[in-house]
């Protein structure tokens, strides 16, 4: 038994990146304690306490943890706290990461500004820069919604939209705009996106 399904015999409540987070529940990476993860993401972001990036992953995974405080009573301050940080980060940061989107561990926000990242899930040591757009294709598919793989590099200004899967290892180049499905390890660029480089090119 891999250590993925273990997990999830030990908490069926666990996060399931194919599954659309109704928002109910504490979807934070399991097997880490919310303090050391925050730690993680200060990390991952070269300890720079005051990037944009730390900040909206620290309020996505508060957001996350207020879902575990059990009566709903005690949690709603926490709520409204979460609900006004949100709106800071998307104000003064620019970035839309909803707390409903499953981000998996060492994700990198490399840059800030005009990032909407509502995908399904982003998975561990995905890079993103900035001007950046996860979403759906058109307002009657509003549960298509990209998952993005681990070790994911994403160039400036990319646009990933749909009911789609990026593979483990992908790399999308600066500005493509990407509606289908890449595998594992390929680049893919353009407007529409095209593979150019497979992994054993």
């Amino acid at each position: 038994m891999s250590d993925d399904q273990l997990d999830k015999v030990l908490n069926p409540d666990m996060a399931d990146p194919h599954i659309l987070n109704p928002g109910d529940q504490n979807q934070n990476p399991r097997g880490i304690r919310f303090w050391k993860l925050v730690r993680e993401d200060l990390d991952t972001h070269n300890r720079d306490f005051f990037a944009q990036g730390f900040w909206a992953l620290f309020w996505h995974r508060f957001g996350n943890w207020r879902m575990s405080v059990k009566p709903q009573i005690l949690r709603l301050p926490l709520s409204v706290l979460y609900k006004v940080m949100y709106k800071a980060c998307q104000w003064f940061g620019g970035i839309d990461l909803p707390y409903t989107t499953y981000v998996g561990r060492r994700v990198k926000l490399e840059h800030f500004g005009g990032m909407i990242l509502v995908a399904q899930s982003i998975g561990d040591d995905v890079i993103i820069r900035q001007n950046t757009t996860f979403g759906v294709i058109r307002a009657n598919s509003l549960d298509g919604r990209p998952i993005i793989g681990k070790g994911v590099d994403i160039g400036a200004g990319a646009v990933l939209v749909g009911n789609i899967t990026i593979g483990d290892g992908a790399m999308i180049g600066a500005n493509a705009v990407v509606r289908r499905n890449v595998a594992p390890g390929c680049l893919a660029v353009g407007v529409p996106a095209r593979i150019v480089k497979r992994p054993e090119e």
